[in-house]
């Protein structure tokens, strides 16, 4: 059934260069046909290091435009290949892609429409080294967004996520932040389309290589968080509309 389907792995990429290899080395070609990668302005080698492998597709940023810009990118190329599934991978390996048989297997098989890894299912996050103040961190935002969501994902701040091309052309990313908080509006923009989640565990890795974001940017993330989930209920309740919930623009 996944051999019916183009399945296309997408990169989002910044400063990636000394991980890259890693992270595309365990992709696993049997199923996937496609990968896509965005470097957002890099600084070091990415865009030399994604030709050496032989991506394909590489779109190279003019300026940075923030990780949630980069996934904008990842996706409406996507989109423009005329992909079935695709697959977000950060290029950190932080995430494995030897999940992605399984991820896609749920989608192709007409399961779930949308598939994330979650590192808090069998405490992948702190078994791979997660801080315990992001974990803490991680387990009360995830509480609150689960209440005013009405909701029980396991977390809402994975990096790793597969959707179809159904949902990416329902859902308005392109009106979503280009910062971090994109993630957590396309959560809620996809439960508001009506879809359901499949959570599937997930081991992660915490290294110097790997991104991450400071404490403050942190703090500003977690503020962003519980505001999309404020307006996630506001909308379902009809006391408000926002734009992130307005259909796709064509």
């Amino acid at each position: 059934m996944i051999k019916d389907k183009k399945i296309t792995v997408v990169l989002p990429a910044y400063n990636a260069a000394q991980t890259l290899k890693m992270t595309y080395s365990e992709i696993p070609f049997d199923i996937v046909d496609e990968v896509i990668l965005v470097d957002d302005q890099s600084s070091d080698n990415t865009i030399q290091k994604a030709k050496e492998l032989g991506i394909k597709h590489i779109v190279k940023h003019k300026e940075n435009k923030g990780y949630g810009g980069n996934q904008k990118s990842c996706y409406n190329k996507a989109l423009e290949i005329n992909s079935d599934i695709v697959v977000m991978l950060h290029p950190d390996y932080q995430y494995t892609p030897k999940l992605i048989h399984s991820i896609c297997h749920l989608i192709a098989n007409n399961v779930y429409e949308v598939v994330f890894g979650s590192r808090i299912l069998g405490k992948g996050a702190l078994k791979g080294g997660m801080p315990i103040y992001k974990y803490i961190a991680n387990r009360l935002l995830t509480l609150f967004q689960n209440i005013l969501m009405n909701q029980k994902l396991s977390e809402y701040h994975t990096g790793y996520r597969a959707f179809t091309k159904n949902v990416l052309q329902k859902i308005n990313y392109n009106a979503n932040s280009d910062d971090f908080v994109f993630d957590n509006q396309m959560v809620a923009q996809i439960f508001y389309a009506g879809f359901d989640i499949a959570e599937i565990t997930c081991p992660t890795k915490y290294f110097e290589e790997a991104s991450s974001i400071n404490i403050r940017r942190s703090i500003k993330y977690g503020l962003g968080v519980l505001g999309v989930s404020l307006q996630y209920f506001l909308q379902k309740a009809g006391l408000a509309k926002f734009r992130i919930f307005s259909k796709a623009e064509v």
